[in-house]
């Protein structure tokens, strides 16, 4: 499945044919290098590695250098891992541009929320307030949590109060309205995840394919 890693840039609108307004989110993709192939024989599945960004030989350690000796590839700073179909196959060095994707496909991205920092259960989770007036002290707590006598605790995975954001989160089914080969760009409408300059990666959609 087609896949690459990216940089959230920003947002900004280009025009159809048809004269319409399409707001889109700029994301600079690419070139990753192929830096590690798995195979059955070897690993128990097929699947590929891609890095982007280049990394620096001094900010590598040993492990790191022999891994990309190893396989005759530049240092990359951020790895990604790709599970392959039957008919794909990559070599150990091969570039995987903006090129490789068509215009109008739907695509999944897959990136890093933006941290909210620790948030009260209205906002966090959409609870509702108490009332403002006549003497109430309930306005915007979290209100009762577990029963008092039994079970004389509250149950994990309760929805309350706590740190928001900074998840990883995938956006399904989006459409990639443009591909600018020469800026190794993809104009992508709908809401991609994260904050400008995040990683993401930008793949051909699981469903919802034409």
């Amino acid at each position: 499945m087609k896949t690459i890693l990216g940089k959230k840039i920003g947002m900004t609108q280009i025009f159809s044919e048809e004269g319409n307004l399409i707001p889109v989110t700029v994301v600079e993709a690419g070139p990753n290098t192929v830096t590690q192939i798995k195979t059955e024989e070897t690993d128990g599945y097929r699947a590929v590695q891609i890095g982007y960004v280049d990394l620096k030989e001094g900010r590598a350690n040993k492990p790191t250098k022999g891994h990309f000796e190893k396989w005759e590839a530049p240092l990359k700073k951020h790895l990604a891992e790709i599970r392959l179909a039957e008919d794909e196959s990559y070599e150990p060095g091969q570039v995987i541009t903006v090129a490789d994707f068509e215009e109008g496909v739907k695509v999944d991205v897959t990136g890093t929320s933006k941290g909210k920092g620790t948030q009260g259960n209205i906002k966090r989770h959409g609870h509702h307030r108490g009332p403002m007036t006549h003497g109430s002290k309930h306005k915007r707590l979290a209100g009762a949590l577990a029963a008092g006598t039994y079970p004389s605790r509250v149950f994990k995975g309760n929805a309350g109060p706590g740190r928001m954001g900074y998840e990883t989160v995938t956006v399904q089914n989006l459409d990639l309205v443009k591909v600018i080969p020469e800026r190794n760009v993809l104009l992508i409408k709908g809401a991609v995840p994260g904050k400008r300059g995040g990683l993401v990666r930008v793949r051909y959609a699981v469903k919802g394919q034409k």
